[in-house]
């Protein structure tokens, strides 16, 4: 193996992959495990309404456990190309530092774990036990033609996996100094207020949807709980508030609501909606409403600490010398999808620029976060 993670990384930016534009991505990937010895597959999966997406699944080995690493080389749009000091999709490297758009989220973290299981494998081999990648076209997007598929393909061909570490950027502020075990769950929603319209100067003729409307805001506003062991309090966050009146003198008709939820393994989804809908319908009142709930929503979901994550600890602190910490916080990823076929853990580099112009990582920490990764491979693979 002559490659480095720098420059696969520096490969994998050039290719503009932003979602659904694959751009050659996994092409690029796929010609470097295949000339590893894996077996590689890139199925096309559609859906009405979609764009088609591009996925690659690689396996090497034929017995069990089956190791898998997984990620995404799609990258969301750059912004304002103007405002980049380096070209955003040009993977230049500038003392010591790697810029480009998707350099933490996350070429980087798919380069790292690839070069880190051509090193196991070099060293190593692999006389028991498989490694694989699950690897997305579509993290960034509506995720419908992406991971989920991806695992129900494998699912069909007997893929059986017994864990998976995903290459998201965990770290906070430093590497290593947190590994997310789990995610909170997400629900949105939407509250519509009804009143009767009327000018402004004769109130008792009409009815103000927005003063209707308070008391509601006040009771989903109020606390959902205090928390749990591995998870931080509920939360509901109020992401549009909306009447469509454009002229001062005119009471409306009616005022729409639109909320988001991250909750904790205090509530399934229907166990929230159910509170939620109860919360309403006692303040509501006489009040006219209508509360519809999103239809695509995620569940919080924890792996419970064990041998698993002894393994994924013990292996950032032999090489960063910091204990992660194990945290659940944060917005969604492919782990929502991982976690109904097999124990999943997002290990990787500091989050601090993803999405950012001049989004970069140091090369270092690229180095870094690829001895994590064989550190925790051969740890699995010896336990």
């Amino acid at each position: 193996m002559t490659i480095t993670t720098v420059e696969l990384t520096q490969a994998l930016i050039r290719c503009r992959s932003v979602t659904p534009d694959d751009n050659g991505a996994l092409d690029v990937l796929s010609d470097v495990l295949r000339d590893a010895g894996f077996d590689v597959h890139l199925p096309v999966f559609s859906a009405p309404d979609t764009p088609d997406i591009r996925n690659l699944y690689a396996r090497i080995g034929t017995g069990a456990p089956i190791f898998v690493f997984a990620g995404h080389t799609d990258v969301v749009p750059p912004g304002d190309e103007a405002s980049w000091t380096a070209g955003a999709f040009s993977g230049e490297v500038r003392d010591g530092v790697l810029y480009g758009r998707g350099a933490v989220d996350m070429k980087g973290g798919v380069a790292a774990m690839t070069v880190a299981a051509l090193r196991h494998i070099e060293k190593h081999g692999l006389e028991n036990g498989s490694i694989a990648f699950l690897i997305t076209g579509d993290e960034e997007g509506p995720a419908i033609n992406g991971m989920v598929k991806l695992l129900e393909w494998a699912a069909e061909r007997q893929e059986r996996f017994d864990h998976c570490v995903l290459g998201e950027p965990s770290s906070r502020s430093e590497l290593g100094d947190e590994v997310k075990i789990g995610r909170r769950g997400s629900q949105s929603g939407t509250l519509v207020v009804h009143g009767k319209q009327g000018h402004v100067a004769y109130p008792h003729k009409a009815d103000n949807p927005i003063r209707r409307m308070l008391p509601i805001l006040d009771t989903l506003l109020a606390p959902l709980d205090d928390g749990t062991a591995h998870f931080e309090r509920s939360n509901l966050e109020l992401t549009s508030v909306d009447v469509g009146n454009p002229t001062p003198n005119v009471i409306p008709a009616k005022a729409t609501i639109s909320f988001n939820v991250r909750f904790n393994d205090t509530y399934t989804l229907d166990t929230l909606k159910t509170l939620l809908s109860e919360r309403v319908k006692q303040a509501a009142g006489p009040t006219r409403y209508e509360l519809s709930f999103a239809t695509r929503a995620a569940s919080s979901f924890i792996t419970e600490p064990g041998d698993f994550i002894q393994i994924i600890a013990d292996s950032v602190e032999a090489e960063t010398g910091r204990r992660p910490r194990l945290a659940t916080g944060g917005g969604t990823s492919d782990a929502r999808f991982i976690k109904d076929y097999c124990p999943v853990v997002e290990v990787g580099m500091t989050n601090a620029t993803m999405h950012q112009v001049d989004e970069r990582v140091s090369v270092a920490e690229l180095d870094a976060v690829t001895r994590v990764y064989e550190q925790i491979l051969a740890r699995y693979f010896a336990s």
